[in-house]
């Protein structure tokens, strides 16, 4: 896989917008976390080469997907995660959703309205949480409220993004229908400024993006596992915090991403309350 190896931009598990198997996790689910982590990374690489043909990429995301499944070992990063698979019994369907969504990366660059943009994050996005609740070993039942906030991450990523997407990819997840609805189409992601229309029509997406996150609200008390519900809880602060400032600024010239000293006020600020909720959880 040397071939795929040029290809990676050496970003790592710190440099997420949000929490990836932090200490707030137990150590034992760190290693399949990461396993996953890396699986996904080596392939969202892939996907997002600027110069890659697109054929060279669906190869090597198909050959991703045969080691995964037992029919190559071609890709280191699909066998370590096979294996921890193995170890963990469990399914390899989250990891399939995921190459799936990296071959749309490859294939689709436009969406056409917000229902297409939830079948995208359907693959994109809500395997990863459901991941890490099978590696806890949690009741499916908390699946709804994942694939919320799961989505909703994905959306303000999305929207944190939308112009370096446009530039570099020719890639726009903003759907074409709300641009539309404003007059506009995608060149006016091109700008080094977002005008009126576009800043509304982003704001208008940060909100209904609120409704996600007000469906993904009781996530963390659903959850068994302490520590598992203390990190959940952090990326739903994390996640309202940035939402809100997309209603508000313009992700082509300001700043929407989180500091590590605004991370570590609204982990402060926000633990009583984490705290408080789960003892009263325990007095039930």
């Amino acid at each position: 896989m040397s071939e795929a190896v040029a290809l990676q931009s050496g970003k790592g598990h710190h440099d997420e917008n949000f929490p990836v198997a932090s200490f707030l996790i137990a150590r034992e689910a760190r290693a399949p976390v990461l396993a996953f982590y890396r699986f996904a990374r080596f392939a969202d690489d892939i996907a997002d080469h600027a110069n890659a043909p697109p054929a060279d990429k669906l190869r090597l995301l198909d050959e991703m997907g045969r080691t995964l499944v037992g029919e190559s070992d071609a890709s280191p990063e699909s066998l370590a995660l096979r294996q921890v698979l193995r170890e963990r019994r469990l399914s390899a369907q989250h990891a399939l959703d995921l190459l799936e969504a990296f071959r749309r990366d490859v294939t689709k660059l436009r969406y056409r309205d917000w229902d297409d943009l939830m079948d995208y994050c359907r693959y994109s996005a809500m395997p990863v949480g459901r991941f890490v609740l099978d590696v806890h070993g949690e009741s499916r039942d908390t699946w709804p409220a994942n694939d919320a906030l799961c989505a909703a991450l994905q959306i303000i990523n999305h929207l944190q993004d939308c112009a370096k997407d446009y530039r570099n990819l020719d890639r726009v997840y903003i759907p074409e229908e709300a641009l539309a609805e404003k007059g506009l189409d995608v060149r006016a992601l091109a700008g080094a400024k977002a005008g009126p229309a576009l800043k509304s029509v982003i704001a208008g997406l940060a909100a209904r993006n609120g409704a996600l996150l007000d469906q993904s609200r009781s996530f963390a008390r659903q959850i068994r596992n302490g520590r598992l519900a203390l990190e959940v809880d952090l990326i739903q602060t994390l996640a309202d915090d940035l939402n809100a400032l997309l209603r508000s600024r313009d992700p082509l010239s300001e700043n929407v991403h989180h500091s590590k000293a605004r991370v570590g006020g609204l982990f402060v600020g926000r633990l009583p309350l984490f705290l408080l909720s789960r003892l009263r959880r325990e007095r039930r």
